[in-house]
């Protein structure tokens, strides 16, 4: 077998293996898709259609308006807001410092921001709580903050110390030499030429912003202050379920997010290879 043959073969199965995983992914959501535009009737047909013949759109209007779907969707959208805003500017600081700075105790205390991002978020929901009802943040929007905050960062942190390692000292120190503070520099040349890897942050802190649940529905009891994943599991109700109500709602909660990766998609993969060069 030629060189040739053998190079088309591994790359036909390469685009074999990529289709079925693509395919693995796809199916799942268009099914959800289906699901969500078709009326209750529908939902169970058997045998299952992926395109239903009478598609309707009353599910999504059904699901804004039902259970102030639209206060939970906004109270999702003020804590994600301020959790990636304070995540990009605590981390960034951070990471500045563990890359061009030396202090005492530096090692130790990186070794501690490595240590907390490989600890499971359930280990620590215990903890959490307690520290919450002391320092009074329990039902209130203030408490998703401050953890979404404390359990995204550690990554961000890691993320960007690898990218500022990558980045010339020769350009930050000419800054200094014509007369530049260590905070004009990293307010106008650190972070602008971290863009990939804070968009990256950016990304993921709102994913764990978003879509996080275990939290906010253990601190948060008051039914107008849920946020949208805790939201869309009171559509599920105790003996049946409406299917299409509830897959509607999660295709709203997703918009977000993809619009927010469609707005960062090409700073992504950079921001992701950069930081993983040095940690």
């Amino acid at each position: 077998m030629s060189w040739k043959v053998q190079k088309t073969l591994k790359e036909i199965t390469l685009l074999v293996l990529l289709s079925l995983g693509a395919l693995v992914t796809i199916v799942p959501l268009l099914y959800m898709i289906s699901t969500a535009l078709k009326g209750p009737v529908y939902v169970f047909e058997i045998p299952p259609r992926l395109f239903p013949e009478e598609p309707t759109i009353s599910n999504f209007f059904l699901a804004w308006s039902a259970n102030q779907f639209g206060r939970y969707f906004i109270n999702s959208i003020c804590v994600t807001l301020v959790s990636v805003v304070s995540i990009l500017l605590l981390a960034s600081m951070m990471a500045y410092a563990f890359a061009r700075f030396n202090f005492v105790g530096k090692k130790f205390l990186y070794g501690m921001v490595i240590f907390f991002m490989t600890l499971p978020a359930m280990s620590l929901i215990v903890p959490q709580f307690v520290l919450a009802r002391r320092l009074s943040l329990v039902d209130n929007l203030a408490g998703l903050i401050i953890m979404n905050i404390a359990q995204n960062m550690p990554f961000a942190i890691f993320l960007l110390r690898g990218f500022l390692e990558e980045v010339p000292r020769e350009i930050e120190e000419a800054a200094y030499i014509d007369g530049a503070s260590a905070w004009s520099v990293y307010w106008s040349i650190i972070l602008p030429l971290c863009k990939p890897a804070l968009a990256t942050s950016a990304i993921f802190a709102f994913l764990g912003s978003w879509d996080e649940y275990v939290w906010a529905s253990t601190v948060i009891s008051t039914p107008e202050l849920r946020t949208l994943p805790v939201g869309i599991a009171v559509f599920q109700g105790v003996h049946t379920t409406n299917w299409g109500l509830v897959f509607a709602a999660s295709l709203i909660a997703i918009v977000p997010v993809l619009l927010l990766f469609i707005a960062l998609q090409k700073y992504f993969i950079k921001g992701m290879v950069a930081g993983a060069v040095k940690g």
